[in-house]
């Protein structure tokens, strides 16, 4: 990728460290056979996985346990045309050990929604790819040219 087009990969590094700063992301994963996409709260485990919170009994962990998903966060500022993309793909599963899930209930993510029978996914950092946008060029009228 060309920094001329206005985009910059972003290393693993970089990448887990923009995604440690937003608290919602996006799970890309399939239901019913059709695409589906599902915004949700998580956070950056120090394995560097992506750990999200959500009811046992939801349809995203009959779905997603034991797949491999996508996982995207971003932030964006329109006015300066800046900001980032940031893509986790790997292997999802249910986090089952007491311990574990004992540990997440103080540092994992906190569930926007109340729930009593929580769960916390683990989406495994297989494959993590980023870009920035840094400023789109202008044409003559200050408008982004098309591209």
């Amino acid at each position: 990728m060309s920094h001329n087009d206005g985009f910059r990969a972003l290393d693993r590094q970089e990448c887990l460290r923009l995604l440690a700063k937003v608290p919602v992301g996006r799970v890309v994963y399939t239901r019913q056979a059709l695409p589906a996409v599902l915004p949700v709260n998580f956070s950056v485990d120090t394995d560097s996985s992506v750990v999200l919170r959500t009811s046992a009994g939801s349809d995203l962990v009959r779905a997603i346990d034991g797949v491999v998903v996508a996982f995207e966060a971003d932030e964006f500022d329109a006015p300066s045309r800046s900001g980032w993309s940031v893509v986790v793909t790997g292997r999802a599963t249910v986090v089952r050990d007491p311990a574990e899930h004992e540990r997440l209930s103080r540092t994992g993510p906190r569930s926007w929604v109340v729930t009593v029978d929580g769960v916390f996914v683990r989406i495994e950092s297989e494959m993590v790819t980023g870009r920035e946008l840094t400023g789109a060029r202008q044409g003559p009228t200050g408008a982004a040219r098309p591209r």
